[in-house]
């Protein structure tokens, strides 16, 4: 299997290319990143501290080898550009970029319409894991239970609430049998009232290098059930990502997430 990474010198986009290089039957065939990059014409390898493979950061997908499947951990934007390339060359594309606004959201599922997808806020074995245990819980406990997710990542994450905390609010909100755009609070600030019931709080960290750290609390006055999850290693995503794409290539044209990669 020959994969593509884009934004193949940031911190993802490193993990990915030594998942790929540690992966049985799977080959780096290309390595992009953005224009008038410092870093351009490095070797992918090296950049990764794995050597040299051969494979020399370009900033156009035209100019990589052919590929099977490309693999995009950048921004919404750059994505949509990489969606586009993926679905005139018929490759398939596992996505990892996350906060997508809704109207950037269409763009992207229309123009991989016809294209086999992955797409995962967290390709952590673990956190799909966890995904499965909190909507078994939200079934389980109800609202009558105060919800709570909280997270935690490195001062440079742009986005918030994380994809992944997101994703654990929609699977305790399908667990609950509601949408979380109705019952979601993502600030609080000066007298706001006591809590609403069947709401679900979200609370936000930003600092230091904190890889990711997330966590589903489920409040009652005599007890509390909380379910986490703890990065320590980004090589963890970048595993799961290489996993979502030797699968993928089995698959026929659809939009699969990790859970049915999983088999969950």
């Amino acid at each position: 299997m020959k994969i593509i990474v884009t934004g193949a010198s940031g911190r993802m986009g490193r993990m990915l290319v030594k998942a790929i290089d540690a992966y049985e039957g799977v080959e780096l065939v290309g390595a992009t990143e953005r224009e008038n990059s410092a870093l351009l014409g490095t070797d992918a390898g090296n950049l990764a501290a794995i050597g040299a493979l051969g494979v020399s950061l370009v900033d156009d997908l035209s100019q990589c080898e052919a590929g099977d499947v490309l693999i995009d951990f950048t921004a919404p934007q750059g994505c949509l550009a990489h969606a586009k390339f993926v679905a005139e060359h018929q490759m398939a594309i596992v996505i990892g970029t996350t906060g997508f606004e809704p109207a950037q959201m269409d763009e992207l599922k229309s123009i991989l319409s016809n294209s086999r997808v992955v797409m995962a806020a967290n390709y952590s074995v673990g956190v799909n894991l966890a995904l499965s245990l909190i909507q078994q819980a939200a079934q389980v406990l109800g609202s009558d239970y105060d919800a709570e997710i909280y997270e935690a990542h490195h001062k440079h994450k742009v986005d918030a609430p994380s994809g992944t905390a997101l994703a654990m609010g929609r699977a305790l909100a399908d667990g609950r049998d509601v949408k979380l755009d109705d019952v979601a609070v993502y600030a609080r600030e000066g007298i706001t009232g006591a809590r609403e019931a069947g709401s679900i709080g979200f609370s936000v960290v930003r600092g230091g290098n904190i890889i990711g750290d997330h966590k589903a609390a489920f409040i009652a006055d005599e007890e509390r059930i909380e379910i986490n999850h703890f990065a320590q290693d980004r090589i963890v995503f970048a595993k799961g990502a290489v996993r979502a794409a030797s699968w993928l290539l089995e698959q026929p044209a659809g939009w699969y997430d990790m859970q049915d990669v999983l088999g969950l």
